[in-house]
């Protein structure tokens, strides 16, 4: 067998390999890509069993299909505890995939969880649409400038026939107009585009069952429940609510010793898109659920509203990862579910005898 220690970047990537049968220890460095596809390929033709470890990085999707393809063995680590194993402070490319090759012949790889291309496909198009409204935001804030400075103040009436009609009737300097006259083109072009991605993702919700049974949560919509499945995938990969929340990087940061505990900000550290889209979602939970509205209020008095919102996200993501393990619904979630907290259910269940 051959296992090769891989340190990847966009435009090489730096090789430490050794076959385990003979002992034979080899290094060389692959441009991308045609050298690195030649490589593998050569390896393949022979009929080797090989065992790629590499970093986790963005770059590489061209690099795990090839190696998909040719059924070559890919371990992705994560690139934290690889760098926390290495115990010498010099650090070059050839000691970084000597580095990684030793931990593939201990066994102390830390080896993720890798997502499949099905799902990575679908992740892309929650992130386009994503990115879609993000910019027709920018175009619509620019557009609500230009009405403020000549002394229309309608905020949400401005995209209405009536509001639109003003805003084109202002007369503005030769530049300031074709600046109105291009973001609203922009605007009339990226709507239509928006739709047609949004009803993409309404057809991906209705051939998943997960995801319909998440939206029955009030404030969860077909943008939220379908990003939640995709970024779990599965909960049984997770065993309590507190490591989903860690996950999604809603848990704050802690620098702790001794009798002192000291606690940060939150760590960001998960999908940042599913973590603002359970923001949103909480917001609206909040408006919907009044045991959330008291919950929200309180907090909000105590620690600000920032902190109130990130906490109420945090409490739906664990909801919904029990729904999703316990294949509940709101309604189940309801009747099944913890009752800490609540009159005559000290214990936090609730009783069997009426």
């Amino acid at each position: 067998m051959l296992i090769i220690g891989c340190d990847y970047h966009p435009s090489f990537q730096q090789i430490a390999f050794v076959d385990t049968d003979t002992g034979e220890f080899q290094e060389r460095r692959l441009e991308h890509r045609e050298e690195a596809e030649k490589f593998y390929r050569e390896l393949a033709v022979q009929g080797v069993r090989v065992r790629v470890g590499m970093e986790a990085s963005g770059q590489a999707r061209w690099f795990e299909r090839l190696l998909a393809e040719l059924n070559i063995e890919l371990w992705i680590g994560d690139a934290t505890e690889i760098a926390r194993k290495r115990g010498r402070k010099q650090k070059t490319d050839r000691q970084d995939a000597q580095h990684i090759l030793h931990l593939l012949l201990k066994d102390d790889f830390p080896q993720i969880w890798v997502p499949s291309w099905e799902n990575r496909d679908l992740r892309q198009l929650l992130w386009h649409r994503h990115r879609m409204v993000q910019a027709r935001t920018r175009m619509m804030n620019q557009l609500q400038a230009v009405a403020l400075n000549e002394g229309l103040r309608c905020k949400k009436k401005l995209w209405r026939e009536g509001g639109r009609t003003q805003l084109e009737a202002f007369r503005l300097a030769p530049w300031a107009s074709r600046r109105r006259h291009d973001l609203l083109e922009l605007l009339d072009r990226l709507n239509p585009k928006i739709a047609e991605l949004s009803q993409a993702i309404e057809q991906e919700v209705r051939n998943c069952p997960v995801a319909q049974r998440l939206m029955t949560h009030p404030g969860v919509g077909p943008l939220t429940a379908p990003a939640f499945v995709l970024i779990i995938e599965r909960a049984d990969r997770f065993q309590c609510g507190k490591q989903i929340a860690s996950y999604l990087g809603l848990v704050p940061l802690e620098d702790s010793s001794g009798n002192r505990r000291r606690l940060g900000h939150i760590t960001k550290q998960g999908n940042s898109l599913l973590r603002f889209l359970l923001v949103e979602a909480a917001q609206v939970t909040v408006r919907s659920l009044p045991e959330w509205r008291s919950k929200y209020v309180h907090l909000t008095m105590r620690r600000g509203r920032k902190i109130a919102k990130v906490a109420m996200a945090r409490k739906l993501a664990v909801r919904l990862y029990w729904m999703m393990r316990k294949e509940w619904d709101y309604k189940q979630l309801k009747e099944f579910g913890s009752h800490a907290g609540q009159p005559g259910h000290r214990d936090g269940v609730k009783s069997n005898i009426e």
